[in-house]
């Protein structure tokens, strides 16, 4: 690690801590998707009302977006694949306003990683041009946004 102070070293820690998920991101196979997969459990868990999973989506948008920035300064690698908050939040997006339900949840996750691995327009064009944290978030932030406008026009449609 490149911090050389006990603070900056626990703030990077926590930081670290955040961006890979609780080390979710070290997983040998398939970082990507069981940060997705993370997510998942969460909601499945913690039922948040459409309330309070905004407040978490935003909350892990800031969140994710610092501790990407740093972890990926700290470890010094652009996007690390250890780095998997950016599925987790762009799951979460995923699913606003959307029933907590199994249907739901299976289906979100298969169209948010079918967006974030093939990246079509515009997603590509954002990861390629937006540098650091933000990038790192915002390009899986958009592929949330495909997949709920889909899943919400389908539950219209339905």
């Amino acid at each position: 690690m490149k911090w050389n102070t006990f603070s900056k070293a626990l703030y990077g820690l926590l930081f670290h801590t955040i961006a890979t998920v609780l080390f979710i991101g070290y997983l040998p196979f398939a970082p990507g998707t069981f940060g997705t997969l993370a997510g998942v459990l969460f909601l499945r868990l913690a039922k948040p009302g459409p309330d309070m999973l905004v407040l978490f989506t935003a909350g892990g948008l800031v969140l994710g977006t610092i501790s990407a920035h740093i972890t990926e300064k700290g470890l010094g690698q652009q996007d690390s694949k250890h780095i998997v908050i950016d599925e987790f939040v762009g799951y979460l997006v995923a699913m606003m306003f959307l029933p907590l339900t199994g249907p739901y949840l299976a289906a979100s996750f298969f169209l948010f990683r079918f967006f974030d691995i093939l990246k079509p327009p515009p997603i590509r064009s954002i990861e390629r041009r937006i540098k650091g944290g933000a990038g790192i978030m915002l390009d899986d932030v958009v592929a949330g946004l495909c997949t709920n406008g889909l899943l919400q026009l389908w539950r219209y449609l339905l």
